[in-house]
């Protein structure tokens, strides 16, 4: 019978010892086409063949999260698989009863519940030590993290814990939201806590780092061998390349955890592999549809508006590009102005409008919307994007909790993902969103429950520029969402309006 043995090379890579005739069934097994590589300058000019290999034929060796794919692949053919001791025994204590332990006496404000699916994340994630936690927005995806960590120090005094995210504002609600769990532990506090963004020391002694991915990316090897733990948060934002080589220099890390709210159909076959590469295998914590059935989470009310430009626009449009249609949408006056009205008609509740482009949108619609608002409403407006200090966004998160009536315009670069609202009734998109990662992060932006207030409004605008059997590109946009929200079982209406 044939024959492959899995043997680790460090925590991050594994070595396949097998003869060359698997290794080829091997390397063509884990080589994949990558998505629209066609368009790419790499791909253009013959230096790449659009193709990503997960398996290195020059020494047998493949990321150690894809253990379980190899065995897969092995039992499929009827391969004999063996595998190294140092693969088979967890590192940290994994009993349940030690588990139960660490959990019944954690100390925590009264305040948190601990939620069964919580619970049973957390229990799985340490059982296994690796894998892709899969998390919606609200399920309270970072006090999971923060029982991880505590555990993991708990139990290994030698090395620390890198945290990784995808951009500074969430580097520093992560270290909030991390206090406040541990505010009546005396054990953890803010002493054992490092942040790093641009600026920012990266050496320190303190046994917790949170990093945004740029800010570490680039850094010696070295460094990165002090950590025992690897967290990524938000890992579908991550960018590839960057990951992969945080990932690889992680050679002592034997914990490795990537959370995220969604990881779904959007995503090829070869990024959720090599995600699972750095960390290991899926595990679905919980639903958003679950969550607002145990009333964990707010009931969505959506209403698709779908806006039917006049007929001498709709036979205008011919054939234009994406970019020439998104140029007319976004400079369009009409429906700016109806965008602005909505907003401002939301007058007792707090309103999110999301905009993707900045200068051409973002700030004309802002400006729109404070001309449009009474007086005593224009310093309840606000501007958000990523030329917006952190400190300043968190300021504004903050006075959200406090006010009512306000509308926040807010880039979805920014908004769409990672960033905790708690008083948000409204959710307006005035960008075309595709992404089924972006629609459903942005949508979780509105869903924490706050207020005795248990239904949030997402206010879908989508563009009829169709003419015949001719439709435009944000129409069929609009299409995907409504496909979006059959899949989650979400209730939506559609709107027909005449611009």
């Amino acid at each position: 019978m044939d024959k492959l043995h899995l043997k680790k090379i460090n925590e991050a890579t594994l070595q396949i010892e097998t003869d060359q005739g698997i290794a080829l069934e091997l390397s063509e097994h884990f080589t994949f086409e990558v998505p629209n590589a066609k368009y790419t300058p790499a791909f253009k000019s013959g230096q790449w063949d659009g193709k990503i290999r997960l398996f290195n034929k020059r020494n047998n060796s493949i990321a150690f999260g894809l253990i379980e794919k190899i065995i897969d692949f092995a039992n499929t053919r009827q391969y004999d698989v063996s595998i190294s001791e140092d693969l088979k025994k967890p590192r940290l204590p994994a009993s349940k009863r030690v588990l139960e332990e660490f959990i019944n006496n954690i100390q925590i404000p009264e305040k948190i519940e601990k939620r069964d699916y919580q619970i049973n994340s957390f229990f799985q994630m340490m059982k296994q030590q690796r894998g892709l936690l899969i998390s919606p927005t609200g399920s309270g995806k970072s006090f999971m993290m923060y029982l991880m960590i505590r555990y993991f120090l708990e139990h290994d005094l030698d090395n620390k814990v890198l945290i990784v995210v995808p951009n500074v504002q969430l580097v520093s609600q992560l270290t909030k939201d991390f206090l406040f769990y541990s505010s009546i532990d005396d054990s953890f506090n803010e002493e054992d806590i490092h942040q790093i963004f641009s600026g920012k020391e990266k050496n320190t002694e303190k046994s917790v780092i949170i990093s945004t991915w740029q800010s570490i990316f680039r850094l010696d090897k070295l460094w990165f061998e002090q950590f025992g733990m690897f967290l990524c948060d938000e890992v579908h934002a991550a960018k590839g390349a960057s990951l992969q080589k945080i990932s690889n220099n992680m050679s002592n890390a034997y914990v490795r955890i990537g959370t995220t709210g969604t990881l779904t159909a959007d995503d090829s076959q070869v990024h959720e592999l090599v995600l699972e590469g750095s960390f290991g295998p899926q595990y679905n914590a919980v639903k958003t549809k679950d969550l607002q059935d145990r009333n964990f989470l707010a009931k969505l009310d959506i209403q698709c508006l779908v806006l039917k430009h006049p007929e001498e626009d709709r036979k205008a449009f011919g054939k234009i590009t994406y970019q020439d249609e998104i140029n007319f949408l976004v400079s369009n006056r009409k429906r700016n102005n109806f965008i602005a009205n909505l907003a401002v008609d939301q007058d007792d509740t707090n309103t999110l409008v999301l905009f993707n482009y900045v200068e051409k949108h973002g700030k004309p619609l802002f400006k729109l919307i404070q001309e449009k608002l009474p007086k005593e409403r224009k310093d309840l407006c606000y501007y958000i994007s990523g030329e917006i200090k952190v400190e300043e966004r968190e300021r504004i998160r903050g006075l959200l909790e406090k006010q009512q009536g306000a509308i926040i315009c807010a880039s979805l670069g920014s908004f769409s993902q990672g960033i905790d609202i708690k008083c948000l009734e409204n959710i307006i998109f005035a960008a075309p969103i595709k992404s089924q990662i972006k629609v459903l992060q942005s949508i979780g932006r509105g869903l924490r429950i706050s207020n005795n207030r248990n239904v949030t409004n997402l206010f879908d605008i989508t563009d009829d520029i169709t003419w015949k059997r001719r439709k435009n590109y944000t129409y069929n946009h609009g299409k995907k969402r409504i496909e979006i929200y059959n899949k989650e079982k979400f209730d939506f209406n559609i709107f027909p309006i005449n611009l």
